[in-house]
């Protein structure tokens, strides 16, 4: 099946999970599309089976809490951030819920954590106001290349090849970085009105590198070209009356872009032209600040304290 208008707009939930007693923070699927990993602020991950459409297990992490949950490319590992003790950053094995390795240097909360796509590269970005550069084998980070200070909060994310990273400061300029000269500084700088009603919250690549997408607490969605800055598009007119940030997501396809609201609806929009693709009914109660489209398969996942997959409706 390929994603069209009418596969998009027949999107509903397939299945909703009650795994969880507080908001789901974060949610990440595997590189095979297989399984789902989600990170709550009742201190518990929870790994979906995608296939089978069911709950596979769930780890507690009291003592350090867990947020910004991402697979590594090692099967049964996963990196996340912390909401107790410290700011640590830590490496998970999911197998036996031990971690492998901290990662001690952010001195405020993480706001921003992205895997590289192709090796043991990972950035991190905190309210510190600054951006780290390092590796899975070593606790810290790449030298003094390895860590970026910024004028205000940061978000970054690496492109789909892993060969360069993109760095949105004071939610008003996107800086790009070849991970080969970091000392250098940013190859480019792409400098876009500031918003001045709300703050960046995310910022991803399209899967072939050619868009990037910022989402923010407020009620605006922006597009731009990844070579030359270019504003594509700003998706708008979905509820976000409490300042939260909402996730925004590309299809595998980036023909369309997802994001949740406040009042539990889904909407759709196409890259291509803007336009308003579908607003679609969940049966979230409340927020929708996590949603992701599963890299391989025909299936999406959405987050309030409940998760919910999707799929096109079948005719009967």
């Amino acid at each position: 099946m390929k994603l069209v208008d009418d596969v998009v707009r027949n999107l509903r939930v397939a299945k909703i999970f009650r795994e969880n007693t507080d908001r789901i923070s974060s949610l990440n699927f595997s590189a095979n599309g297989e399984t789902l990993i989600t990170s709550s602020d009742d201190d518990s991950i929870v790994i979906y089976d995608c296939l089978n459409g069911t709950p596979k297990r769930k780890l507690n992490s009291k003592k350090y809490g867990v947020d910004l949950i991402r697979y590594t490319h090692a099967q049964n590992t996963a990196l996340h951030c912390s909401t107790k003790v410290d700011d640590t950053i830590r490496y998970l094995s999911l197998h036996d819920n031990k971690h492998i390795r901290y990662f001690p240097g952010h001195t405020k909360k993480v706001v921003t954590l992205c895997m590289s796509p192709i090796d043991d590269a990972f950035i991190s970005g905190s309210m510190d106001k600054t951006i780290r550069l390092w590796d899975l084998r070593s606790q810290n980070c790449q030298g003094s290349e390895g860590l970026m200070h910024l004028s205000g909060r940061p978000v970054a994310a690496f492109d789909p090849e892993g060969l360069i990273f993109a760095a949105g400061v004071n939610s008003e300029s996107v800086k790009l970085y070849d991970l080969r000269s970091i000392d250098k500084g940013p190859f480019t700088t792409f400098k876009l009105p500031q918003d001045k009603e709300c703050d960046w919250t995310g910022l991803k690549f399209s899967p072939v590198g050619k868009m990037i997408l910022i989402s923010t607490n407020g009620n605006v969605i922006r597009l731009i070209d990844a070579f030359q800055g270019t504003p594509l598009q700003a998706f708008m007119g979905f509820t976000n009356h409490k300042g939260i940030p909402l996730e925004a997501s590309f299809t595998p396809d980036a023909r369309y872009v997802f994001s949740g609201s406040t009042d539990g609806k889904v909407h759709c929009w196409s890259t291509e032209s803007g336009v308003k693709m579908a607003i679609l009914q969940s049966d979230h109660p409340g927020p929708i600040q996590c949603i992701q489209f599963n890299p391989k398969y025909m299936k999406m996942a959405s987050a309030c304290q409940n998760m919910a997959f999707w799929q096109p409706a079948v005719d009967d």
